[in-house]
């Protein structure tokens, strides 16, 4: 199977279970690899035959722009059910960060795969 990628998205949003977070808009960072079939696109050299990953990532930042989740494990499970569901993606790997001060600046990150099978 093929693979499109849209790595380094961007968005800011409240999300996080303390008071402060709950206050201030945090960079979430998104990466995705989603399986997808490019013959037929590369055949037409029409996007209708593509994966629209500018309407993907469109999708991504006004969810979560929006959103205002505690953890980003619901965060991660909840977009991708929508991508799913509103995108023929047989399958999606979403890597998702999220800037934390541990002893400096970190990143904490979870990896979910998930598929409409």
């Amino acid at each position: 199977m093929d693979k499109i990628f849209l790595n380094n998205l961007k968005v800011e949003t409240i999300i996080g279970i303390y008071d402060w977070e709950r206050e201030t808009l945090q960079t979430l960072g998104f990466d995705l690899e989603m399986d997808w079939d490019i013959r037929k696109a590369a055949a037409s050299d029409d996007i209708a035959d593509t994966l629209d990953y500018g309407a993907i990532a469109e999708t991504i930042v006004t969810f979560v722009g929006a959103s205002r989740y505690q953890l980003i494990e619901t965060l991660a499970e909840d977009l991708c059910t929508l991508l799913l569901s509103k995108y023929p993606i047989p399958k999606l790997k979403l890597t998702l960060s999220k800037p934390v001060a541990l002893h400096g600046n970190n990143l904490a990150k979870i990896v979910i795969e998930r598929s409409n099978k």
